[in-house]
Order: structure tokens, then sequence, then C-alpha cells
């Protein structure tokens, strides 16, 4: 009857609608994780593979502009709002894994906590306000996509940065050229700190069978973009400059 043929109707109409929604869900998906990877990668050369706090601190060290660091924190600072935005949107995003085996929005939102943390109570001579946005929007982003994925803050263990690790890491940063804050007051700030993002960090890491990236590594791997199929392993960025002296170019 003629109700029947307009449900019929209806019906195939639906579902071409459902068909379009879903072919159109991509594009938006695959750009999101795009803007997502992009700067992923630029952690390559800046805080090793995986990326870690240590890493990212001595090479910012070794360039002896520690200014600079704060344009890229404030890149970082929006990559941490665009992740919050695009992952409670579409939480499916949140599964979608990067690339390379030893990297990941985890791993790099991780890393980027740890070096501000470090940077507003360990590193003297810098300004810690810039550190202190880029802080309050990762530690935004790692809270609420623990409370959308339903996971509960689980305590690391063990210690991440115990005391003679924390003792190794000055003074590698005192010989990569930094000026280091110490004393009680500093330890007790830096674990106030910690444990602000570090509990939502290991719980989202159990959730995606992650594995969430030291502090200060045991060992240094070789970066990402030192690495080929065809080649030996290209030295790293400190064998790149010109030699002094040499004005050829």
């Amino acid at each position: 009857d003629p109700l029947g043929r307009a449900l019929a109707v209806i019906e195939a109409g639906m579902g071409f609608g459902f068909l379009a929604i879903v072919i159109g869900y991509l594009p938006v998906l695959f750009q999101a994780f795009s803007r997502r990877e992009v700067m992923i990668a630029l952690l390559d050369a800046r805080a090793g593979s995986p990326p870690s706090a240590a890493q990212f601190l001595l090479r910012l060290g070794a360039s002896r502009n520690i200014g600079s660091v704060d344009s890229f924190l404030a890149e970082w600072e929006r990559w941490a709002a665009e992740l919050l935005e695009s992952n409670l949107s579409f939480p499916l995003l949140s599964y979608y894994r990067s690339q390379h085996d030893n990297q990941s929005w985890l791993a790099a939102l991780t890393a980027v906590l740890d070096s501000c943390a470090l940077l507003i109570v360990g590193i003297k001579g810098h300004n810690p306000y810039q550190a202190q946005l880029t802080f309050a929007m990762a530690r935004h982003a790692a809270v609420d996509l623990a409370l959308v994925l339903k996971t509960p803050p689980i305590n690391p263990e063990p210690d991440r940065l115990p005391d003679d690790k924390l003792q190794r890491l000055r003074e590698l940063l005192r010989e990569a050229g930094l000026e280091i804050a110490e004393g009680p007051a500093v330890d007790a700030k830096l674990t106030e700190l910690r444990g602000m993002y570090e509990p939502f960090i290991n719980a989202l890491a159990e959730r995606f069978l992650f594995a969430v990236p030291p502090i200060l590594p045991d060992t240094t791997e070789a970066d990402n973009w030192q690495r080929s199929a065809w080649q030996p392993r290209t030295p790293g960025l400190e064998r790149l400059a010109v030699p002094e002296g040499d004005q050829h170019f």
C-alpha cells in the first residue's frame, strides 16, 4: 500500500545517507591523525626515538640557545589542545598508532609533560611561563582523555625517576651547559608536578598497551632519521655542522 512504499523509500534514503556519513567521516579522521603525527615526527631529532625529557633537554643545552624552547613549547601547547579536541570528539583516534613502533601520541605527551616539569623547577636562567602554559594544556589533555576512556589513574611502579637517576640527570644537564636548580624544595616541587600527570599517563598506557617512555633512558638509541635499510647508521646532529675554521660554505 502507499504507506508501505513510502516507508520503504524513506528507509532506502536513510541507508544512502548513512553511507555518505561514513564516507565523509574517514577524511575527517585522517586529517586529525595527520596533524597529530606531524608534530610527533618533529620530536625525533629533538628528543630521540622514543622521545624522552632527558634527551630533549640535553640537546637543548647543546644548542646553547635555551631561549628557543619557548616557541617550541608554544607549538606543543597548541598540539596538546588539538589532541584534546580531536580525541574527545573522535575517541577512536586514540587507537590509531604512529607509523614507527617507537613513537606514539602518548609517548610524545609524556615527554612534553616531563620536559615542562623539569623546565619549571629544575632549570635556571629561563622564564618558566611558557613551560607552565604547555604543562597545563598537556595535563588537561591527559586527564580528560583518561576520563572519557574510563581509565582511573594508576600510580606508576616503579618510580620513573628515583633519586639516583635524578642525580645522574642533573650531572648530564650540567655537563650540557644548563644551570640546574637543586635542594629539598626543588625535589618536592618536581615530585608534586609529576604526581599531577603520571597516574593518568600510566593508566592510559595500560589501556593502549603502550610503554611509557622513561625520563632518563638507560641507553641511547639512534634516532629514526639516522636509520636506513640501505645505508649504515648516519652520525648524529652534532656531526652535521661545518667544523669551525672551515669557511668553504
